[in-house]
C-alpha cells in the first residue's frame, strides 16, 4: 500500500476511534456548532427559494395578464369598430330622414340621386351622382338638395346612368336671386379658389344702399326658365355697399360639405305644368 493511502486510512481510524470516544456533551456541543454554522446558510437558500418561487408565480401571472390585456384590446377594438358603424349608419338614417321630409315638403317633381364621385381639386365645382340617361335625367335642369338649391346638371351621357352636377358654389353656375321681403333682386354666383371650411356665395347688382341685414332669407326669381321661383338659396352673412351697387355675401342653405344626397327636378316643360297645377 502506498505511504499517502496509508496516512488517509490511519487518519480516518483516528477520526471514528476519536468520535466513538467522545463523551454525550461534546457530541451535542458539535451538532449545536454545526447547526449554528450552517443555519444563517439554510435560512437564506430558504428566502432565495420563497423569492424564486415568487418570482416564477409573478412571470405566470405577467404572462396571464399579457393574455388578458390582449384579448381586452380585441374586444375593444371590435366595439371602436361595431360604434363607428353604428354612428355611420346613424348618420345615413338621419340623411335619409331629412331627405324624404324634404322631398314631401317640395312641390317639384323630383327623383333622388346619390353621390358617387367627388373630386378634392374640383370640390365646390361639380359632383357625379347615380341617376342619368337611363331614369330620365336630362341636362340644364335644376338640382336641390336638403336646404334648398344645390345647383344644376350639367352633362348626362346617353346609355349610361350617370350625370356630372355643376354646384351652386362653382362661379360659372350664375342664378338669379331675390332677398325676401326687399325689392332687391341680384345675381347670385360661387367664388374662384375656395378651398376648405364653408364656402360662402356672392350677390352681385344690388342697389348701393340697399335695405338688407344679415339673416334675411334669398330665394330664385324664376328668370331665366331655368329655376323655378321661391327656391332657398341661402341668408345674408354681409352687405358691402359701393360706389354704383352693392354685394352681399349669402350663407348657402345647403350643406355641401357634406353634400350625399340631392334631388334632380323634372324637365322644364314639366316643372311648367307643375307649377301651373299648384297655382
Amino acid at each position: 500500500m502506498k505511504p499517502l493511502n496509508l496516512l488517509i486510512l490511519l487518519g480516518f481510524l483516528v477520526g471514528v476511534v476519536w468520535a466513538v470516544t467522545l463523551s454525550e456533551s461534546s457530541v451535542r456541543s458539535i451538532q449545536s456548532t454545526y447547526y449554528e454554522t450552517v443555519s444563517p446558510f439554510v435560512r437564506a437558500g430558504s428566502k432565495l427559494e420563497a423569492k424564486a418561487g415568487a418570482f416564477l408565480k409573478e412571470v405566470e401571472y405577467s404572462k396571464d395578464l399579457e393574455a388578458r390585456l390582449h384579448q381586452t384590446e380585441l374586444q375593444f377594438g371590435r366595439l371602436a369598430a361595431i360604434e363607428g358603424q353604428l354612428r355611420e349608419l346613424e348618420r345615413e338614417n338621419n340623411e335619409l330622414n331629412a331627405a324624404l321630409d324634404f322631398k314631401r315638403r317640395t312641390n317639384f317633381e323630383v327623383t333622388a340621386a346619390r353621390v358617387i364621385k367627388r373630386q378634392p381639386s374640383t370640390w365646390w365645382k361639380s359632383v357625379i351622382i347615380d341617376r342619368g340617361a337611363k331614369s330620365g335625367i336630362a341636362a340644364q335642369v335644376p338640382v336641390l338638395a336638403s336646404g334648398g338649391l344645390a345647383g344644376k346638371v350639367d352633362r348626362v351621357t346617353a346609355g349610361e346612368d350617370e350625370a356630372s352636377v355643376i354646384l351652386l358654389t362653382d362661379e360659372s353656375c350664375q342664378v338669379s336671386v331675390q332677398v325676401e321681403g326687399t325689392p332687391e333682386a341680384g345675381i347670385v354666383s360661387g367664388q374662384r379658389g375656395q378651398i376648405g371650411g364653408s364656402p360662402l356665395l356672392r350677390l352681385r347688382y344690388l342697389s348701393k344702399d340697399a335695405p338688407i341685414r344679415p339673416g334675411m332669407r334669398v330665394v330664385t326669381t324664376g328668370r331665366g326658365g331655368l329655376f323655378h321661383a321661391k327656391i332657398l338659396v341661402g341668408t345674408i352673412e354681409s352687405f358691402e355697399p359701393g360706389a354704383f351697387d352693392g354685394e352681399a355675401w349669402v350663407k348657402p342653405s345647403v350643406d355641401f360639405q357634406n353634400l350625399n344626397i340631392v334631388f334632380v327636378t323634372s324637365q322644364p316643360d314639366s316643372m311648367g305644368k307643375t307649377e301651373e297645377e299648384g297655382e
